[in-house]
């Protein structure tokens, strides 16, 4: 068994308050969300926000099956090519 040191300690905190800078920061520019959107995948609020529509709006969407979803800790993601369709559909 090793024994920890104060400097393993010292460390460890300076990696975890690393990590930690950039979470935020990828929380803080958006970039996560960005990243999702790049996989195909969009949560509720995002698509909202581009579509102007309002929460219900997306709910009743989704109870149809209008469009895929997913949903994951509680919040629901769903699929930027099902919307894009929908809504050209609907334009055409």
């Amino acid at each position: 068994m090793e024994t920890l040191t104060k400097n393993d300690l010292e460390v460890l905190k300076k990696q975890l308050i690393s990590e930690l800078e950039k979470l935020i920061d990828l929380k803080l520019t958006g970039e996560a969300e960005k990243e999702r959107e790049e996989f195909g995948w969009m949560r509720s609020k995002t698509i909202r926000k581009k579509l102007n529509i309002s929460a219900a709006t997306l709910q009743n969407l989704r109870i149809t099956g209008k469009i895929r979803f997913k949903k994951l800790l509680g919040s629901y993601y769903y699929n930027k090519e099902d919307l894009q369709k929908l809504f050209s559909d609907e334009n055409e």
